[in-house]
């Protein structure tokens, strides 16, 4: 009868020990799992936040800020809301004769004005053919609207570009489309004057010939 007793411990050691080797092994490939995954997460955040944290402008500088157009930053100050120092600058929009206070952490929107080179391709973009849509005016207007204030450059030019009639004759175009066309001209003739660093009236010169635009008064003669 003692020797069937150690029989029946033997085999019970036996299945508590595999028991534990299934456990062991089910940890460990856990643990090597969840550090690969939750590596990847903090690195696709830190790429979405530095482009907008890390830009500073100085006193001077000019900027776009998309449904003002260009400005220039008159100051940089400081303020105590709430027991918090929140900086901010003062951006000057000479055309609307507006003040506008944007805080230094909240300036995703601004953007520094263009570069030559973005010039440039403003003017080869004025010199194409404009796009003749066949929607209704309603919608197109409105997509219009949207580049206007969408703050790029190039989509600024192109909607000159598409709402150009040659000359400066009223009876050519509609209200509502001259009113966006001006709209477009003078945001785009802000920045080349700013870049460019040359008076209104060369600036102006300069879009008008791309355009390929004519003066009510050249006609006249």
């Amino acid at each position: 009868m003692p020797k069937k007793k150690k029989k029946v411990k033997k085999v019970k050691k036996v299945k508590i020990s595999k028991i534990k080797l299934k456990t062991n092994l089910k940890e460990k490939t856990f643990q090597k799992k969840t550090p690969s995954s939750s590596d990847e997460k903090p690195e696709i955040k830190k790429i979405k936040k530095q482009p907008t944290e890390k830009r500073i402008y100085n006193l001077k500088d000019y900027v776009v800020y998309p449904k003002h157009g260009v400005g220039k930053i008159v100051a940089v100050e400081k303020a105590n809301i709430g027991q918090i120092d929140i900086h901010f600058y003062k951006i000057f929009i000479e055309k609307e004769k507006l003040t506008l206070t944007v805080p230094i952490n909240q300036q995703s929107k601004l953007r520094p004005i263009s570069s030559i080179n973005q010039i440039n391709k403003c003017i080869s973009i004025l010199k194409t053919k404009p796009k003749i849509k066949r929607t209704m005016w309603s919608r197109r207007a409105q997509e219009y609207d949207q580049k206007i204030n969408s703050g790029k450059i190039y989509e600024l030019a192109e909607v000159v570009k598409d709402l150009n009639k040659n000359t400066d004759i009223i009876a050519d175009q509609s209200y509502s489309e001259r009113q966006l066309f001006e709209k477009a001209y003078e945001r785009l003739k802000s920045e080349f004057e700013a870049v460019l660093k040359v008076s209104t009236e060369d600036v102006q010169k300069k879009m008008d010939k791309a355009l390929g635009r004519t003066s009510a008064l050249e006609i006249a003669e």
